[in-house]
């Protein structure tokens, strides 16, 4: 890294002990569920980044046309001295284009709940923007934490939320997390979001059915990490990956489904799945732009802007709240 760049990582992140209850919860109910969020540990996280890649995911590489062709605009319109919180973070790809276009930015505080896959992506930053201040947060960025102190000039804090993940919150969570991140930027927060279009039924079960076989691998590492942090016997063979897309509800859905009667133990309690049992692990809701914009206004953001790609395919917003 080299000398000028400044580096600061705090974590924040919840332990075991919140991964645990939330599977043993999960797998109490009826119908079984398991929380999208835990997909991220260090290998669902790369996971995760090698799905970007393949040719049906066609919704990274659209974003990233999109910021490719607008970073100009979009950092005009946030302006010189900001600071830049992005959620979710991930391999911190879409944000260089972003930092790049960006006047004299301050900082970045890259948020992200994989803490080892936070760390180096955070890292990798710092080393190839020397003069901006990088302060990574290890933390479940869907509940309330507070920013660590953020030094300088006056400036917005803007929040960045690339990707489809507003997706994953039913609408009536998306109105909650939104006013979540109007609190946590601060007054006049503003924040540059993306968000995933309706489009064919085929076009989307493609996108989560690749024939790579990587959004199954992905799915089904939530198995792999219960087995090996909640000391699971788990015959994770045993379990397949159903995803598709339901046009009345607007979202794809994705399931574990056991393909036979079977039983398994995690930490300390046996739970029994029957044949053709579904537990369910992410809902992707996909919204016209009028109704992403809807939603936005119900936690008092304004769409100030709004940017596509030709085909209309995703839709990146800008948001002030008023």
């Amino acid at each position: 890294m080299p000398d000028g760049a400044s580096f600061a990582f705090h974590d924040l992140a919840p332990g075991e002990d919140s991964f645990r209850d939330a599977v043993l919860a999960g797998l109490s109910t009826s119908p079984k569920s398991l929380p999208c969020k835990f997909f991220y540990d260090q290998r669902g996280s790369a996971l995760f980044e090698a799905i970007c890649e393949v040719p049906e995911y066609y919704l990274t590489r659209t974003e990233l046309a999109i910021l490719r062709s607008h970073a100009g605009d979009m950092a005009a319109r946030i302006g010189p001295n900001c600071r830049l919180v992005e959620l979710g973070s991930g391999a911190s790809i879409k944000v260089r284009l972003l930092l790049a276009a960006l006047e004299s930015p301050l900082a970045y505080v890259p948020v992200d709940i994989s803490r080892g896959f936070l760390r180096d992506a955070a890292a990798s930053i710092a080393a190839d923007f020397p003069e901006l201040d990088v302060i990574a947060v290890c933390a479940d960025y869907t509940r309330p934490f507070t920013l660590p102190p953020l030094s300088g000039p006056p400036g917005k804090t803007v929040g960045f939320f690339p990707g489809s993940t507003i997706g994953n919150f039913e609408p009536e969570a998306v109105v909650q997390f939104l006013t979540h991140v109007g609190k946590l930027l601060g007054p006049g927060a503003e924040m540059l979001i993306g968000a995933d279009v309706k489009k064919d039924k085929a076009v989307l079960d493609a996108a989560y059915n690749d024939a790579a076989g990587l959004n199954a691998a992905f799915n089904l590492n939530l198995l792999h990490r219960i087995s090996k942090e909640l000391d699971g016997d788990i015959a994770i063979d045993d379990f397949a990956h159903v995803a598709f897309y339901n046009p009345d509800e607007g979202r794809v859905e994705l399931y574990i489904e056991s393909r036979k009667d079977q039983s398994a133990m995690i930490a300390g309690r046996r739970f029994a799945f029957a044949a053709g049992e579904m537990i369910h692990t992410e809902n992707s809701y996909k919204y016209a732009i009028p109704e992403f914009r809807a939603l936005a206004a119900r936690a008092g953001f304004k769409a100030l802007d709004t940017w596509t790609d030709a085909d209309g395919k995703f839709s990146v917003h800008y948001l002030r709240r008023d």
